[in-house]
């Protein structure tokens, strides 16, 4: 595969021969795989994808790019170096360039956009399909339309869905804000609260009302607006909500003068019910397995804080030990990984918090954070990717990593950014 600014000076080299016609059965470079079919997850493939002539081409083409990038799958050949043309592919010209895919879009009289896939190494079509596109582009129902076409794009290739078309929600000077995961579309959603988490449709979100007093933990409606409280107490502190994965049970922490402990309550309403019985030592930030039966969480029950794993009820707790790395450093907010392999969660190494996940397996650590002070990460539904919180660019934001190689990208800009929440795959923005 070639670096991009050498596909780059090839392209435009090449420019002139890209509209002749196909050559089938064109010769690859030696040792070198180019077709899609043969997608390899330690390896990235290398995808160019191709100007969309027409209005709003552009924004199309440059946010599917951006995606695809995103994805930390793809290699993505720069749009602007590529000649617009309305002639037939060439594949020897791309094969010789080392792409492996072209992703071609054409809008369509109705208003949708035709998708083609071409793999260059079968020099045919891989797949297409035409997608709907309706609305203002500067609506995010619009931008969640294209998101969607990256999104299917990628499982064409690799069989798994993409994430370009979710978001995250995150704490903002005491209010919820979601963004999606490329950076655009901020907005807020609540008048204040903290310590978001979605339900399982990703219709609605939980939190807890204010900081410091009397914190109740409360839903608002993503569609609606509407809010309604799930539990609340006079003199009662909660903190950091887990929605269960069926969507019936939030568990929280309540800080109350007894310590701080796990408690679990209907999301259609009732009487919170004690998990954890601490006696003066705290329990926070549960997560749910991907079942539903398990939690982790951190407690400083033994004088260190560690991460726990229990069942829904509080029995048969066990701690989450990693003998390899930061067996003594402190632990703090644990998340589940979607496919339930992985546990991440914040440890102090260094002098300063990292982002460590822990192989549930063979109880192998990776930290993948090292650059100042990182917390509170939250999973994207591809088990791959984290939000977390970072101080890196001087004051907190939210990062992505992608956990396989180590990339990240700056999310959030502006003023204080913290509590970041992925949320599942959507169908709606």
């Amino acid at each position: 595969m070639l670096p991009a600014h050498r596909a780059m000076a090839l392209l435009a080299a090449l420019q002139l021969f890209v509209a002749t016609p196909d050559i089938a059965g064109a010769q690859q470079p030696a040792g070198v795989s180019l077709s899609l079919t043969k997608y390899n997850r330690s390896e990235k493939q290398s995808l160019l994808v191709l100007p969309v002539r027409g209005t709003n081409g552009d924004s199309i083409a440059t946010i599917i790019g951006r995606d695809l990038d995103f994805s930390d799958r793809f290699a993505v050949v720069p749009p602007s170096s590529v000649m617009q043309t309305n002639g037939p592919i060439n594949y020897s010209v791309y094969a010789k360039l080392g792409v492996q895919g072209v992703v071609q879009g054409t809008l369509l009289p109705s208003g949708w956009v035709r998708i083609i896939l071409h793999d260059v190494g079968t020099s045919a079509i891989l797949n297409q399909k035409d997608f709907p596109l309706t609305g203002a582009m500067s609506q995010g129902s619009w931008r969640y339309q294209v998101h969607t076409i990256s999104d299917m794009v990628e499982e064409w290739i690799t069989g798994q869905r993409g994430i370009a078309s979710t978001r995250i929600a995150f704490e903002r000077d005491r209010r919820i804000w979601t963004v999606d995961q490329d950076g655009a579309g901020l907005r807020p959603v609540t008048a204040r609260g903290l310590s978001p988490q979605w339900t399982p449709g990703g219709q609605a979100l939980v939190y807890m009302g204010s900081v410091g007093g009397d914190d109740p933990v409360l839903v608002t409606d993503l569609a609606t607006g509407s809010q309604r409280t799930l539990s609340a107490a006079r003199g009662v502190q909660g903190m950091s909500p887990a929605v269960s994965p069926d969507g019936r049970t939030v568990v929280f922490t309540r800080v109350d003068g007894n310590g701080a402990d796990l408690f679990s309550v209907p999301f259609a309403g009732g009487t919170p019910q004690r998990i954890t019985l601490g006696r003066g030592k705290g329990s926070y930030s549960p997560s749910f397995s991907p079942d539903g039966q398990r939690i982790a969480y951190s407690s400083d029950r033994t004088g260190r804080r560690e991460v726990y794993i229990s069942d829904v009820d509080g029995t048969n707790t066990e701690a989450l030990v990693s003998g390899s790395f930061g067996e003594r450093a402190d632990k703090y907010s644990p998340d589940w990984s979607p496919d339930g392999q992985f546990v991440a969660y914040h440890a102090e190494l260094g002098g300063s918090f990292q982002i460590v996940t822990i192989n549930l397996r063979d109880q192998s650590a990776r930290q993948v954070t090292s650059d100042g002070r990182n917390e509170s990460a939250s999973w994207a539904p591809d088990s791959r990717h984290l939000v977390f919180t970072s101080t890196r660019s001087g004051n907190r934001q939210l990062w992505v990593v992608d956990r396989d190689t180590g990339r990240t990208r700056q999310l959030t800009r502006g003023s204080d950014a913290r509590l970041g929440a992925w949320s599942p795959r959507l169908s709606a923005p």
